[in-house]
């Protein structure tokens, strides 16, 4: 074998290597858009959850009576709060703007 053949098999190896590593990283990027989206998809789920909580207790709270309001008033507040919480958590994962609305 010459020493020019020995040469070009050393890099053809190289490359080898490099694209099996190369499909390797593809893989794991792969694994991580899914594990990504299915994180996603579950925090997204969890706030929908608030969403309805907080608008059970609204709807509670409009048939509710004078003195009852009241008594669920600290639920609804409570109810805003886990829903606000939990939208500024998926907004930070999704890279878009927190929102700066509070009950008050």
């Amino acid at each position: 074998m010459k020493l020019r053949d020995a040469y070009r098999q050393k890099f053809e190896a190289q490359i080898e290597e490099l694209n099996a590593r190369l499909a390797v990283m593809r893989a794991q990027a792969k694994r991580l858009a899914a594990d990504a989206k299915i994180a996603a998809h579950e925090e997204l789920a969890d706030t929908d959850r608030k969403l309805a909580a907080l608008k059970t207790r609204l709807a509670e709270l409009r048939v509710s009576g004078d003195d009852a309001w009241q008594d669920m008033k600290g639920g609804v507040e409570s109810a805003w709060t886990d829903l606000h919480k939990a939208a500024k958590q998926a907004m930070k994962r999704f890279g878009a703007k927190p929102t700066s609305t509070r009950a008050r």
